[in-house]
């Protein structure tokens, strides 16, 4: 035995002490400003070293809270903003100095820029001081998560404004964080998200020094100041040499685009939010072994290790996490941050011959996917046609017919489905955080009391300014500050831009051309049953598919879309923010046999409700309705004992016994066509 136990290893030298741990947040926003402030107070006593902004969708989209849109989704899937007030109430007793704070937004990051920059100065802090984040990313809205407002040139206008306001007013803040997160969430293979993301960065770059505002110096920061915003899998040695891709391709590409020399602004700085597609809620405390094992992908190699971690709570399939919740999610973090010898190595990966090989081949498919892309015109291009999107749902639809095949495995779900009760999850509504009904009333009363408080005229000077940037194409963030402070409303703001810059529908990305096959003997069985349905009702059956509200999470949609298309039906598919009128109108003019309604925000019960409604004011109550998201058991009852036909959740899975009941729900209010009939549509029945 040799006497020197590194003997025939190769010699490394240890970092001198450990390492510093990265950022740790949580994602978090809930009911109010205040309710929020309360849990930042509390979560940053427990250790979080850094804020995750979460805004509700009226925030993020930018509409006011008394909003017809905004119906049913106040505080819902975050903190709802509405003017500087709120902004002063969610950032109470937090000195922004000291902060590091990342903002979730962007659609309307400028104005929420704005807000906080008009906070900071009334708290007394120098923009320079200012440390956090805007993502910012709009392209992948168009793609994969829905709170685009404007068309793509405009909202790039708007994001290259922030970055010229971040490079010469607030240096330490960065300006974008291209966010990848969302297109894996959306379908995208590693290869995708690699070369989406950079794609999207690019393009962001580019039309940043195509505008001659940005001398040569602050382009170099600008570059320097652009962050990332992963998503890491469970399958972590892919998702490990996925992020070494990241930071070897950033660093030779911003030299060879753009002429960058210095190294530490080529440098791949990120941070991430593990998988959430992945969290189940059959069996959801399998999802703690998920997440830590995600986790690692992003912190075992040094050389390409996250600078900020957030983590989702095991419960976050069920519905809103706890507090308590949240904290276990960070007490994740600390445990492999401070307890383990991490942090004390170089790093562990290097001249390893797998790891090395496999990230070769990421990098080399990855630059094959940007020259198609740069052949396609670019990624505006690309989005404004469909290419990525279509790309995408190609991608998920064949993610999930692994899961359904048992190709990929599922434990829980697709296997090893046997459990006791879980000690976690009883089902009860008080397993996730309980909202507030009153909520949405009184953030509108607020609202009410503080437009009545504010200065007119200031207002209106404010927007007048804030208009003439918009269209003289100047900068509009100093306009914005000025909005800010006079006390312009999030509606009001993004009303004004909407009127200089119109609003945009992206594709939906559901006519991809990616065969059904796979499928085999289930989806024979549904196109034959299909065709029955043909005969009896003497037309092809026809679906409406819709999301009501301001909800943007449309990959559920998109595949049960699919996989009805699959089956041989007749769908409809309008994309997302769609009002309850608008979707009754559509089921209408269709003369529709069935309506699918996908909602994740938690306002399924409202939404539902309205669109029913809507329904029976155009005479057509009777259409079976079906419902999918994420709905705890006592709502999917409520829903059930209302009259709506049948409810989804993500403890359902398989597409194919989704689709089986829709097509059960139309023959059971169908009326058979007579024999002599000549008729070539017939309505469903009426209720008897």
């Amino acid at each position: 035995m040799p006497s020197n136990p590194t003997a025939g290893t190769m010699a490394f030298e240890l970092p001198a002490g450990r390492d510093r741990p990265w950022l740790m947040r949580t994602y978090s926003g809930h009911s109010s400003a205040a309710a929020s402030n309360s849990l930042y107070r509390q979560n940053l006593a427990r250790g979080q070293t850094g804020l995750s902004v979460a805004f509700d969708l009226p925030t993020q989209t930018g509409y006011d809270p008394d909003h017809p849109l905004a119906r049913g989704e106040v505080g819902k899937v975050g903190v709802p903003v509405a003017h500087i007030g709120d902004m002063q109430t969610l950032f109470q007793d937090i000195p922004l100095e000291r902060m590091n704070t990342s903002f979730t937004i962007n659609a309307t990051a400028p104005w929420l820029l704005a807000l906080y920059v008009a906070v900071a100065e009334r708290q007394g802090v120098d923009r320079a001081e200012l440390r956090g984040t805007t993502q910012n990313d709009i392209l992948k809205e168009y793609v994969a998560r829905g709170t685009y407002i404007f068309p793509p040139e405009a909202s790039l206008a708007l994001t290259r404004d922030v970055i010229e306001f971040a490079v010469t007013d607030a240096p330490n803040w960065n300006p974008v964080n291209i966010c990848s997160y969302h297109l894996q969430e959306a379908g995208a293979t590693p290869v995708q998200e690699l070369a989406f993301a950079l794609a999207s960065a690019f393009a962001v770059l580019d039309a940043a020094r195509a505008a001659p505002r940005l001398a040569a110096d602050a382009f170099y920061q600008a570059v320097g100041r652009m962050s990332f915003f992963v998503n890491a899998g469970v399958r972590f040695v892919e998702e490990m040499c996925k992020m070494r891709a990241f930071v070897q391709l950033w660093d030779e590409l911003t030299a060879s685009r753009y002429g960058i020399t210095d190294p530490r602004l080529r440098r791949f700085r990120y941070g991430v939010q593990v998988n959430s597609l992945g969290l189940t809620a059959s069996q959801p405390e399998n999802n703690v072994a998920r997440i830590i094992l995600e986790m690692l992908a992003v912190t075992l190699s040094r050389d390409a290790r996250a600078r900020a971690i957030q983590l989702p709570a095991w419960n976050e399939a069920l519905g809103l996490p706890r507090p308590w919740d949240q904290q276990w999610a960070l007490r994740m973090q600390q445990i492999l941050a401070l307890e383990t010898d991490l942090l004390e190595y170089p790093d562990l990966f290097e001249g390893s011959h797998v790891v090395t090989h496999k990230t070769a081949r990421l990098v080399a498919e990855t630059r094959d996917e940007l020259a198609r892309i740069e052949a396609a015109g670019g990624m505006v291009e690309a989005v404004r046609s469909g290419h990525v999107k279509r790309a995408l749902v190609a991608s998920l639809s064949a993610r999930m017919e692994a899961v359904e095949t048992g190709d990929a495995a599922l434990v829980g779900v697709n296997c090893f489905t046997d459990s006791a009760d879980s000690q976690l999850a009883t089902g009860r509504v008080s397993d996730v955080l309980e909202r507030n009904p009153a909520s949405e009333r009184e953030q509108i009363e607020a609202l009410r009391v503080f437009r009545d408080s504010r200065d007119d005229a200031a207002v209106q000077t404010s927007l007048q300014a804030l208009r003439r940037a918009a269209l003289a194409g100047t900068n509009i963030m100093e306009p914005s500050i000025r909005c800010a402070h006079a006390g312009v409303t999030t509606g009001e703001w993004a009303a004004a831009l909407r009127a200089c810059f119109g609003e945009f529908r992206a594709p939906t990305g559901i006519d991809t051309s990616a065969p059904p096959a796979g499928r085999g003997q289930a989806l024979a069985s549904l196109r034959e049953r299909t065709r029955e349905l043909v005969g009896m009702l003497g037309c092809t059956p026809r679906v409406v598919i819709a999301k009501p509200g301001l909800d943007g999470h449309s990959n559920g949609a998109e595949q049960v879309a699919l996989r009805c298309r699959d089956a041989a039906l007749a769908v409809r598919y309008d994309g997302i923010r769609m009002t309850p009128e608008e979707i009754a109108e559509a089921a209408v003019a269709d003369d529709a046999h069935l309506v699918g309604l996908s909602v994740l925000s938690g306002t399924h019960l409202e939404l539902v409700e309205h669109v029913r409604r809507a329904l029976a004011r155009l005479g057509r109550g009777d259409l079976p309705v079906v419902v999918g998201g994420i709905v705890p058991d006592d709502d999917a009852a409520r829903l059930l004992a209302s009259g709506v036909a049948a409810v989804y959740t993500p403890k359902d899975p398989d597409l194919n016994d989704m689709v089986g009941a829709m097509l059960d729900a139309i023959a059971a209010h169908a009326v058979p066509v007579p024999a002599t009939s000549s008729t070539r549509r017939l309505r469903a029945a009426r209720p008897r």
